[in-house]
């Protein structure tokens, strides 16, 4: 027997979680029947560096939820660097941090808590199968039996059932990325100890050491000359109340490259600068597919959000974007239904009018664009003469794409 919805979400992560609630607070007087399905039971193991910049929390914010709630570790400075030399961005204010990261499996169940308090229905152990577009409705074959809908939501990661759906054998633009979590080592602490009583820099011991393990990130680009767009992350984390460290690597992939240097090599001597043994500790990889403008979005009663249809390139950021993408399927959906239409061909124009698209196509295009620029003499050159302008690009043209709320859980408040 068919389950008869007018919605279907697949995916309880945050683009299928922001893409109900903000059904519920726009369509919450037209009676639309939502149910999301999530193929495992919160709180799930999802591999992710778990950085929130502030437009995220805005998001939230603007939603009625305060990601101050949640576990998660405050960043108060972030170093982007190349052998030393770079930039680093500072929170402006001693409140209100540069931004925050979290682990997703507690991010994702307590953001799935604030739907269910809602009365948004999320089905637990639910593996999605196969998926038909029919005349009228979409056929969702699982595990558990047959859901009917007239829309069906791609919120399924990178790995998304539904995006093959949607876009068939197009060619994927697919970065990788490895992490692993580790504790803060014994060797940086005393490092850390040592420069601030002398009041040298910390690099002075080891390269990009941060000052304050608790609170800074590091991006570090040294990888780049090796054939890898992307760079080494050192994020501070809290792991079930204990602080640790995640370390990762992140290549984007947005350059063709002849040669590539094993991603788990270069993690492994990065870390080993700082005493480290990638060993001795389990390592995960996963995919990130960037965004791009090109792409297809949706089909007739199926649009795609958050990573089944892309994070941003430059960075591999996927948590606020796919925040963000919840608002705009939300407001497409709204409009489908007003309509009677659901052929969905005006999503990808809202999407590219959207301030999140229009930053989104921007960091494709940096990417792209940046790391052509794959030689040492290159990389010294931009960060020791251009470091400057590289945030300058990111205040612009990267960050800022979501407007803050002044309440009680805005970064004003």
């Amino acid at each position: 027997m068919n389950k008869i919805y007018d919605i279907l979400i697949i995916g309880s992560g945050p683009s299928g979680l922001s893409t109900a609630l903000h059904l519920e607070r726009i369509a919450h007087g037209l009676g639309l029947a939502t149910l999301i399905l999530e193929k495992s039971r919160h709180p799930r193991v999802k591999l992710c560096a778990g950085g929130i910049l502030p437009e995220g929390e805005a998001i939230l914010a603007k939603l009625g939820l305060d990601l101050r709630e949640a576990p998660h570790t405050d960043v108060d400075k972030a170093r982007f660097v190349y052998k030393g030399r770079g930039l680093i961005a500072k929170a402006l204010h001693k409140k209100h941090p540069l931004f925050r990261t979290v682990r997703r499996d507690e991010f994702d169940a307590w953001l799935a808590d604030k739907a269910r308090e809602r009365s948004i229905l999320i089905h637990e152990g639910v593996t999605v199968k196969n998926i038909t577009v029919q005349t009228d409705d979409v056929l969702v074959e699982t595990d558990q039996g047959q859901y009917r809908a007239k829309v069906v939501v791609g919120a399924d990661g990178s790995n998304s059932i539904v995006r093959r759906k949607v876009m068939g054998n197009a060619r994927p633009h697919v970065g990788r990325a490895l992490e692993v979590i580790v504790p803060r080592h014994e060797k940086d602490e005393l490092d850390s100890k040592i420069s601030k009583f002398l009041r040298f820099p910390s690099s002075i011991f080891r390269r990009s050491t941060p000052q304050n393990l608790e609170t800074e990130a590091i991006f570090d680009f040294a990888p780049v000359p090796q054939g890898i767009s992307g760079y080494v992350w050192d994020f501070p984390a809290l792991v079930k109340g204990e602080p640790m460290r995640c370390w990762g690597i992140y290549d984007s992939n947005t350059v063709p490259q002849t040669e590539r240097a094993p991603l788990r090599a270069v993690l492994a001597a990065e870390m080993a600068v700082h005493g480290y043994s990638l060993a001795d500790y389990p390592l995960k990889g996963h995919p990130i597919r960037w965004y791009e403008p090109a792409n297809k979005p949706a089909t007739r009663h199926i649009l795609l959000v958050g990573d089944a249809l892309g994070a941003g390139a430059l960075l591999g950021e996927g948590i606020s974007p796919a925040l963000g993408y919840g608002r705009i399927a939300a407001q497409e959906i709204v409009s489908a239904f007003a309509r009677n239409d659901f052929r969905f061909r005006s999503y990808k124009g809202r999407l590219l009018r959207s301030r999140l698209g229009a930053s989104l196509w921007r960091r494709t295009f940096i990417a792209k664009l940046f790391y052509l620029f794959k030689t040492d003499f290159w990389q010294r050159f931009i960060w020791r003469y251009f470091g400057w302008a590289a945030g300058l690009l990111g205040i612009l043209f990267v960050t800022g794409w979501e407007r803050k709320k002044k309440g009680p859980f805005s970064r004003e408040g």
